[in-house]
């Protein structure tokens, strides 16, 4: 039995993935590991590459797109690994992060999820690495400027991301970009939700998994690159983040919580959508861009809130829209 399965789920991402798949090789050496490639019915037909460039991966090419739940759960059923990873294509490693990983949390017997430092192409942290469990106090405040002030906010605590040193954090929720969990545990919470087509996924999990009275874990020496929304199309991929999150809180909380989630977020949505106009006429030419960006998330937000209504309403899994690098 390999010490860890690497599952990857591929759309459209074969030259993100072997990059990916080079670096995981060239930075593990301390264990033995497994490579699974679960390709959702990417239109581009070049998955066949990364089994020719690779032949000891095993390539699962399915006939459709499963999406993003499914396909990794298809992926772990053909795993062997003591701890499995779940890696979005477009990630890279910079250290040997899957060495440091296991080195720190074999002597966890209370371990769930498992997170490592994820970096923007830039270098930068990348905040959304570790992420506390989605109310809807701390949606309301949401704000990049206010999170940076106050990092440490019981409402996100991003803290452990800037903390420094190397003593791993528990934390609510990891990235699906990278997360790892033993083999045990992912089959006790039952895998990934399979109500969720793209996004939240994670959130699910994790939730699961502390529900199950597991502790999550985040590594901060284990370091990586994750370009973000490499396998994903743009176009749609807030709405379907959205439509997520609405499953997640009517599933977890039920419907009249929904209700006011929903409800909530209408109202920030407007009351950003009237604010973002004014803050256009008095910031520099260089901050438009960023307030356009952010009224057209808010805009869609609100036609997410008043035109999603039922929690089981399905996303078309026959389109492309991706599954996923996030």
């Amino acid at each position: 039995m390999p010490d860890l399965s690497i599952i990857f789920v591929n759309w459209n991402s074969t030259e993100y993935l072997i990059e990916c798949v080079e670096s995981i090789c060239a930075n593990t050496k301390c264990i033995e590991f497994e490579i699974i490639v679960v390709d959702n019915c990417s239109p581009n037909g070049d998955v066949g590459e990364v089994k020719r460039r690779f032949p000891d991966v095993l390539l699962i090419e399915s006939s459709v797109n499963l999406g993003f739940s499914r396909a990794n759960n298809l992926g772990f059923r053909a795993s062997r690994g003591e701890f499995v990873v779940f890696l979005n294509p477009d990630t890279l490693l910079i250290n040997p992060a899957f060495d440091l990983m296991l080195a720190q949390v074999r002597s966890y017997p209370s371990l769930g999820a498992v997170g490592c430092t994820l970096l923007n192409g830039d270098g930068s942290i990348q905040t959304s690495a570790i992420q506390t469990f989605p109310t809807i106090i701390n949606q309301l405040l949401d704000i990049d400027f206010v999170r940076n002030i106050f990092p440490g906010c019981p409402l996100w605590n991003i803290k452990p991301l800037f903390a420094g040193g190397d003593r791993p954090s528990a934390v609510e929720v990891i990235s699906g970009a990278c997360l790892m969990l033993r083999r045990e545990v992912f089959a006790q919470v039952q895998q990934f939700s399979e109500e969720y087509f793209m996004y939240s996924e994670d959130l699910d999990l994790c939730y699961k998994v502390a529900q199950a009275g597991y502790t999550n874990l985040y590594i901060p020496q284990a370091k990586m690159i994750h370009y973000g929304g490499k396998s994903s199309a743009q176009n749609g991929v807030s709405r379907l983040q959205w439509r997520s999150r609405l499953i997640y809180t009517a599933k977890h909380h039920g419907s009249a919580y929904q209700m006011v989630y929903r409800l909530a977020m209408v109202s920030a949505a407007l009351f950003r959508m009237g604010l973002l106009p004014i803050w256009v006429g008095f910031c520099g030419k260089a901050r438009r861009q960023s307030a356009f960006t952010a009224l057209a998330k808010w805009w869609m937000v609100l036609k997410t809130m008043t035109t999603y209504w039922e929690r089981g309403e399905a996303v078309n899994c026959s389109t492309a829209e991706g599954a996923k690098g996030r």
